[in-house]
């Protein structure tokens, strides 16, 4: 726990720093296509630390996860694929390499947005399932990419948004909450972190 908390200690840092926008930005953005953790610990932090800016780390925040779903997107349509719709060795790689992200998983996926389209892009933005099997599988499946972005920017500035509302305005209480009941709640992040990618597979 003292790692997690040095962590916790040092992503609040940024919100006095300059390149505390810079840092939320990247990682929303990696977020949305390839890395595994959400930027929401750091936008808490870096609203905690300067409420004035919440609704600007929000946007940031909202941005970079719609650019960074365009790039997954992008990924889907342009290097997914190899010769006779197999699968190329970039995507062998997703597949070996990023949890949560299976073969029967992305087939799987095929079938919700056959079904839902609109919706379960909008639900992977907004909760937390692994954002970028969506965003991958919306270009692998040519999914339409007006209701993509419209889904994703969204969800995504319901989510982020709602959170930076949250902290601006209970900030105090909660900081005094989360520095208390620090331990117990870095637990209860990793296992919501991780039950992303177990509901996924589970599931659907």
């Amino acid at each position: 726990m003292k790692f997690i908390r040095n962590l916790y200690d040092w992503m609040l840092h940024w919100a006095e720093t300059p390149y505390g926008p810079i840092a939320l930005f990247i990682l929303a953005f990696a977020e949305s296509s390839f890395f595994p953790i959400p930027p929401d610990a750091l936008l808490i932090a870096l609203v905690l630390g300067a409420r004035k800016k919440a609704f600007k780390f929000a946007l940031n925040c909202t941005v970079a996860s719609v650019l960074g779903a365009l790039l997954g997107y992008a990924i889907g349509h342009f290097v997914w694929w190899g010769g006779e719709r197999e699968f190329s060795n970039f995507a062998l790689f997703f597949f070996n390499n990023i949890p949560g992200f299976t073969e029967n998983i992305f087939y799987k996926v095929q079938g919700l947005y056959e079904e839902w389209n609109f919706w379960i892009v909008f639900t992977a933005g907004f909760t937390p399932i692994p954002y970028k099997v969506f965003t991958i599988s919306a270009g692998a499946f040519e999914i339409n990419l007006f209701l993509f972005v419209l889904a994703s920017i969204i969800s995504r500035a319901g989510r982020f948004f709602l959170v930076a509302a949250l902290i601006w305005k209970f900030g105090d209480p909660i900081k005094s909450f989360i520095d208390k009941y620090f331990n117990l709640l870095a637990i209860a992040f990793t296992v919501l972190l991780i039950g992303g990618f177990v509901g996924i597979k589970y599931l659907f």
